[in-house]
Order: structure tokens, then C-alpha cells, then sequence
């Protein structure tokens, strides 16, 4: 009796340390912000953060923008919905997340003008699908 109780704990302290997608994806983009954020990703780009909204199943990346690209007239001219949507489709990190249905949100803000989005693109599962 005493084996089988043990056994019983060990299971149930296994199936307690597994953790759902929705609790992966908000723990590592959490841990993503804390250990790497603020960081230049490329000439006058600068990621913030990254989230998770477990209501909508959002992952969220906020970034700002300086020197020449701190523009919206700049950034309307090169299309850039239509290259993030390439590279979401082509990113094989993201592959749990698409198969799980997830929304991706990139927003740009200005430097020099603090506060003031530049842009904004959300991508639904049927957008990379």
C-alpha cells in the first residue's frame, strides 16, 4: 500500500511541473524582456518588450524606432506589413505558437517622439496560414 502511495505522489508531482503552451509563451516572453530588453536588433531598432496576452493568445513586441526610419512616411513607403508577414511565415521558432493559432502584435514607436506608434500590425492565424 505504502508503494502504491508513493507512486501515486510521484505521478502526480510529474504531471504538476508539465506546463500549458499559454504558460511557456508567457514565462519566456517575460524572461526574454527581463534578460535581453532593451536591445539593438539592427541599425536604428531597438526591441522593448515582448508579452503575452493570454486572453486573446497575443504575443506582443513593442519596439522603438530611431534616426531615419523614426518616420511613419518612411515606414508606410517600404511596406512593412507585408515583410513582417514573410518573415512570421518563414520563423521556425514561431511554429508551436502558429500551430497553436496565436496572434502576433508588432507595434513601433517613436524615439523622438515619445509615445506616439508609428505602427502597428497584427497577424492572425489566417494571415500565415
Amino acid at each position: 500500500m505504502k508503494k502504491l502511495f508513493l507512486a501515486l505522489i510521484g505521478v502526480l508531482f510529474l504531471t504538476a511541473c508539465q506546463e500549458t503552451l499559454e504558460e511557456r509563451c508567457a514565462r519566456e516572453a517575460k524572461e526574454y524582456t527581463s534578460k535581453n530588453c532593451p536591445a539593438l536588433i539592427a541599425k536604428g531598432v531597438t526591441v522593448d518588450s515582448m508579452n503575452f496576452d493570454v486572453a486573446t493568445h497575443t504575443l506582443i513586441y513593442s519596439y522603438t524606432l530611431e534616426g531615419v526610419i523614426d518616420d511613419s512616411a518612411v515606414i508606410r513607403k517600404n511596406n512593412p506589413r507585408e515583410q513582417m508577414l514573410q518573415q512570421l511565415k518563414n520563423a521556425t521558432a514561431m511554429k508551436p505558437y502558429k500551430d497553436a493559432g496565436y496572434q502576433f502584435r508588432y507595434i513601433y514607436y517613436s524615439s523622438k517622439n515619445k509615445g506616439e506608434k508609428l505602427f502597428e500590425a497584427t497577424f492572425q492565424e489566417k494571415d500565415y496560414r
